[in-house]
């Protein structure tokens, strides 16, 4: 996206996700004359960035200019505070991304009027460009947008598109929420361990080391992970024991059901 033709970007948010996708791109070739970060109080680390990137900080919104990317990297809660004043920002060639978990597209409209708009759901391993990121395009957004979107997101990871604007709860509930869930399976590893008489410093050392080596793994590895998990499972041993315990009909199977439609109902209530 590097170049005469590189678009102006609006970053509204540089907190976790805001300062990891300004790092990614500035990694990766976009220049940061063409980054305008709006937020009040950027950490004392995000305003060195800004400043060598040489990128624009402003505490407030531009007022009287179009951009042609507006991306709202700002929590949900503050969303209706945040978009009034951003309306001026958006003109006939401007696409909206946002990454705030449960508020559609026609809430942004509701602030900001009808726009070309991207909802993205990523995960905060982005922070460390490995994330992955959900994203639904609405009608309005051209394919020349959609790529400069999809360019601006695969900074953080890998982007999959989703083809309905409700699936992105569904995503939120999988990917946006799940390093949660797995930074919990290596708590409740490490306490397993602990039970069993590990000092409970190792058994976070074991803990943690194995899942983010598995991780890593599943990573490079073309099989499935039902493959991977086979592959570790030699018939009446150890792992074999284990998991008759997990994948028992009352395992984990119906325990992360049970979760991910929890964690997807919230989404949807946090949109309505």
């Amino acid at each position: 996206m590097a170049g005469a033709s590189t678009p102006s970007i609006v970053l509204v948010g540089a907190g976790n996700m805001g300062g990891a996708m300004l790092s990614g791109w500035l990694r990766n070739g976009i220049p940061g004359s063409s980054v305008t970060v709006v937020d009040p109080s950027p950490s004392e680390a995000m305003r060195k960035i800004i400043a060598e990137a040489g990128a624009q900080h402003l505490t407030a919104a531009p007022e009287g200019r179009a951009v042609d990317i507006l991306f709202l990297a700002v929590k949900p809660q503050v969303m209706e505070a945040v978009l009034p004043p951003l309306k001026s920002a958006v003109g006939a060639n401007t696409v909206i991304v946002s990454v705030a978990a449960g508020k559609t597209l026609a809430f942004l409209e509701g602030h900001l009027g009808e726009a070309a708009m991207v909802r993205a759901m990523p995960n905060t391993p982005a922070m460390v460009g490995r994330g992955v990121t959900g994203a639904y395009a609405n009608p309005k957004v051209s394919d020349s947008q959609r790529e400069q979107v999809e360019a601006l997101l695969r900074v953080s990871g890998p982007v999959e598109w989703v083809v309905s604007e409700s699936d992105i709860d569904a995503v939120t509930a999988v990917s946006g929420s799940g390093p949660a869930y797995v930074f919990y399976l290596v708590e409740c590893m490490a306490e397993a361990g602990r039970k069993l008489g590990l000092p409970a410093d190792l058994a976070m050392r074991l803990a943690r080391e194995t899942v983010s080596g598995a991780g890593e793994l599943l990573h490079q590895s073309p099989e499935d992970a039902s493959k991977l998990r086979q592959n570790v499972t030699s018939p009446g041993g150890t792992t074999a024991a284990a998991l008759a315990v997990l994948m028992a009909e009352d395992g984990m199977q119906p325990l992360f059901d049970e979760a991910i439609a929890a964690a997807r109902k919230r989404a949807e209530e946090l949109g309505s």
